[in-house]
């Protein structure tokens, strides 16, 4: 930065106000104080015009919430930085709801404090659109569009209070990547991560699979085994497609998310776990909990924090990186030199849609390394319908098995009817996924890939449930 940014802090004890104060003279920062709620809205009122707000959460008169709301009122652009104690978890959440950017627990050192200073102003908010975020093998974090950066602050607040997180978005965009970012950000990082997808997983199978069995539960249980809440004790879960659980096993997660307690099958005995559970769907929540296939209760207490996740293409300036990113590791993986993205690639990629998001977007790239034709790949991405309104794309299908001349023909001419096929009872079905499945005379859990195989995604017109996970 060319001029250290102006700071507006306030706090009603003296000695945090002096302490934080010269903290931030040292970093010459200009800073301005106030010691109430009431004086801080005031000086906005007046014309100050702070680049950032560190406001206590605690305070007589307005407290820090209701200061909050004021400033984002007047100063809806300001970012606020909440100082918060370590008891004030609910009050953490709500500040968090209203727009606070970040929050600091005090008492808090000068590292820490740099830490959030450096993120609000500093260069790392320069720099962290071009940065690939590692998190895990072919897990990744590319924040490079405003809506992105804003929710990777989110993930960074939620993930050091411990309550459930519920995120929400289009098949492929990327919930179970931010999932892995909140655990990563957490004190839990040192923990376990553990993955189920509800979809998966057969109904009957799913209970045994998360909370274990006894020697003798049912047929074929010869000895007792531990479900994933037992493996997962102090870490962190992700309960992915939680729209597809059944509603009996609902009612036996609420168990565990009011009381941190569950009975294996066959056994009478109370486990206790201290387990943080998120959850991540794609479904239509207001249309799931009038048909009761979502339980209200636990969706308001998986809802103690949402993240809505955006589609790939309300968040185009990323295509760049992320093509850059899956080609280089793509290559790496099939021993292959990187091919070029030429202007006329890029500029077909930026104008997709891609419905599929980035799940399309790396079954793209790996498509286009393995047949090496630029030509067909920008090709590939014109849009293709088959005539029912629901619309696949040939680029998101697994590369594997392709080959050139006759065969690779057959096999492009085959998948693309199975691809129309599958719309087809989608559409015939008002996209319920098991109708579909039986209409189709296939497993679920097949249906389910071939959709994500295919990228099919629904046409706008619908309301129903999309595809994929």
């Amino acid at each position: 930065m060319k001029d250290k940014a102006h700071i507006l802090l306030v706090d009603d004890e003296p000695g945090m106000l002096r302490y934080i104060r010269t903290l931030l003279e040292v970093e010459d920062y200009k800073v301005e104080t106030a010691s109430t709620g009431e004086e801080a809205v005031e000086r906005l009122q007046k014309g100050s015009h702070p680049d950032l707000v560190l406001c206590d959460l605690l305070m007589p008169g307005i407290d820090g919430l209701q200061t909050l709301e004021q400033i984002r009122h007047l100063r809806p652009g300001t970012k606020v930085v909440m100082l918060s104690c370590v008891g004030d978890t609910r009050k953490v959440v709500q500040a968090m709801r209203l727009g606070a950017y970040d929050y600091l627990t005090k008492p808090f050192q000068k590292a820490e404090l740099d830490a959030v200073l450096n993120q609000c102003l500093g260069a790392n908010q320069q720099n962290y659109a071009g940065e690939v975020e590692e998190l895990a093998e072919d897990q990744f974090f590319v924040a490079a569009s405003p809506v992105m950066r804003k929710l990777r602050s989110e993930a960074a607040l939620v993930a050091n209070v411990d309550i459930p997180v519920l995120m929400l978005g289009e098949s492929g965009t990327g919930k179970e990547v931010m999932a892995r970012l909140i655990h990563k950000l957490s004190p839990r990082a040192h923990r376990t991560f553990l993955k189920v997808n509800c979809a998966a997983v057969p109904a009957d199978l799913l209970e045994s699979e998360l909370f274990g069995y006894e020697a003798g539960a049912f047929t074929g249980a010869n000895h007792a085994k531990p479900g994933k809440f037992e493996l997962c004790n102090k870490g962190t879960i992700l309960l992915d497609e939680i729209g597809e659980m059944p509603t009996t096993l609902q009612a036996k997660l609420l168990h565990i998310l009011q009381d941190g307690q569950f009975s294996r099958l066959g056994s009478r005995s109370v486990i206790k776990a201290d387990v943080r559970i998120l959850a991540a769907t794609n479904i239509n929540i207001p249309e799931a909990l009038a048909t009761k296939r979502l339980r209200e209760d636990l969706y308001y207490r998986l809802n103690a924090f949402t993240l809505n996740v955006p589609p790939l293409r309300q968040r185009k300036e990323e295509i760049p990186i992320l093509l850059k990113h899956f080609m280089a590791r793509q290559s790496e993986r099939y021993a292959r030199p990187p091919l070029p993205l030429t202007p006329d690639l890029l500029q077909a990629c930026m104008d997709h849609p891609w419905p599929g998001n980035l799940r399309e977007l790396s079954n793209f790239v790996k498509r286009y390394l393995v047949l090496g034709d630029e030509k067909l790949a920008i090709h590939e991405l014109r849009p293709k319908s088959d005539g029912s309104g629901a619309q696949f794309d040939p680029a998101a299908k697994n590369s594997e098995g392709s080959g050139g001349g006759l065969k690779s023909l057959a096999r492009t001419a085959k998948d693309g009817a199975e691809a129309e096929a599958i719309a087809k009872a989608l559409d015939e079905t008002n996209w319920n996924r098991k109708q579909a499945a039986v209409l189709l005379k296939i497993s679920y859990k097949a249906l389910l890939y071939k959709i994500r195989q295919y990228g099919i995604a629904q046409a706008k017109g619908h309301h129903k449930l999309s595809a994929g996970a």
